[in-house]
């Protein structure tokens, strides 16, 4: 028996250095599920933010080539218009009405689209947002 009992006590850890092991053991995985876990958040919200940027840009670019095509279809209906009123016989083609109403339609169309493109800029710069640090992150 004498074997046995030395066996055993060889076996068994000593009470006293388990409970210590044990809190180092806790500590350690709750530090790691802590760092995994601040990962997972800001891998999952940089995914989010670039998703939503990405829905932006394709927004504004959508907006944007409605716009080019506007303008393309003023071009046209200028040339028509022009093109008649040479065929009329009209002088002072660029001072008619019909001709400059055209005329500032593309204008305004030019500078939506410039706004759209200044937008578009913007939203290919900005960053995502950066998250506050932890207390404990700070200190290290």
């Amino acid at each position: 028996m004498d074997e046995q009992e030395k066996k055993l006590e060889e076996q068994a850890p000593d009470t006293e250095q388990q409970p210590e092991s044990q809190d180092d053991q806790t500590e350690t995985l709750k530090e790691t599920t802590e760092k995994i876990w601040g990962s997972t958040k800001h891998a999952w919200s940089t995914a989010t933010f670039k998703a939503n940027q990405y829905k932006k840009l394709v927004q504004k670019k959508i907006d944007l080539s409605a716009i080019h095509k506007k303008i393309n279809a003023a071009h046209g209906d200028l040339g028509k218009i022009i093109d008649d009123l040479r065929e009329s016989g009209q002088k002072n083609i660029m001072n008619q009405a019909a001709v400059k109403e055209i005329l500032e339609r593309i204008d305004e169309l030019k500078a939506e689209a410039a706004s759209l493109e200044e937008e578009v800029e913007k939203i290919r710069t900005e960053e995502a947002p950066q998250e506050e640090l932890n207390p404990e992150e700070k200190t290290e």
